[in-house]
């Protein structure tokens, strides 16, 4: 009885869940005039697949995603090989400000990023790349590596010393420890981390409306936000741009969902 009532309960709970889905399916194959008639939350009396040809071409959904593999792309390169090589140091060595500097990162990442928005704003019109895809990839860059370095650390330890050790006396140098051995018995743990950190990052809406104004260099995220009317909206177009935006991340959750599940759970455990 109590298997029913669970069962019962948590298909209640992935309907519910499943209403903006269905919801913004619907939304991007109806006409605007049919939203506009008989609203949103009605069975639609015409349905067109144009919305998302006009999403692509006219709003200009494929520069927006265009402009979101620029920025995604980078900032995980840069992220993962700045985190990884931070990790290995305090992982390896054994010096005073170890701890200190492992904490660090760690708050790094309990900092509500709110509090950051003016000083980030500022800085990057100080450095003059305000407006620029570097604003963006700097950002998430710096932004994503206490997370990755707290995760990657903690899986570093976990690697027995002795193979170090072998690997010293054999001639071999410290960057090629890290690159030959350290990096290809880490590539569980930087798999999952890239996919997380792709979809976190392709998705971001936040950093890209402070640090872009320029609607031609703004991600998917951003750009959809700019086809809102000042009177008007089109939603189905909107939507149907939004659907699209959606898909690279989708691929990526299919291909290695595998890895996003054990990234959920990396790093907990020490």
């Amino acid at each position: 009885m109590r298997t029913i009532a669970t069962y019962s309960f948590l298909t209640v709970l992935a309907a519910l869940w499943l209403v903006p889905v269905l919801a913004s399916l619907l939304t991007a194959v109806r006409t605007m005039d049919d939203i506009t008639l008989y609203g949103f939350w009605t069975i639609p009396r015409e349905l067109s697949f144009t919305n998302f040809n006009e999403a692509w071409a006219q709003a200009h959904v494929s520069t927006y995603l265009g402009n979101s593999f620029i920025i995604t792309i980078p900032a995980l390169f840069f992220t993962l090989l700045l985190s990884s090589l931070t990790a290995y140091a305090l992982a390896r060595f054994k010096f005073r400000l170890n701890l200190p500097i492992y904490f660090m990162f760690v708050a790094g990442t309990l900092l509500p990023f709110q509090i950051l928005l003016l000083p980030v704003f500022r800085l990057a019109n100080t450095f003059g790349i305000y407006n620029t895809y570097w604003a963006l990839i700097v950002i998430h860059t710096a932004f994503q590596m206490g997370f990755c370095t707290f995760v990657l650390r903690n899986f570093m330890r976990t690697v027995p010393s002795e193979i170090f050790e072998a690997a010293k006396v054999d001639g071999c140098s410290e960057f090629k420890i890290y690159w030959r051995i350290m990096l290809p018995l880490s590539l569980p743990a930087m798999a999952s981390l890239a996919t997380l950190e792709f979809t976190w990052i392709f998705n971001d809406y936040i950093w890209a409306i402070v640090l872009v104004s320029k609607q031609s260099l703004m991600p998917a995220t951003a750009g959809l936000a700019t086809l809102r009317g000042q009177y008007t909206t089109n939603w189905p177009v909107i939507t149907a741009g939004a659907l699209l935006s959606t898909i690279p991340t989708l691929i990526v959750f299919v291909f290695l969902q595998r890895y996003f599940i054990q990234g959920l759970t990396l790093g907990s455990g020490k």
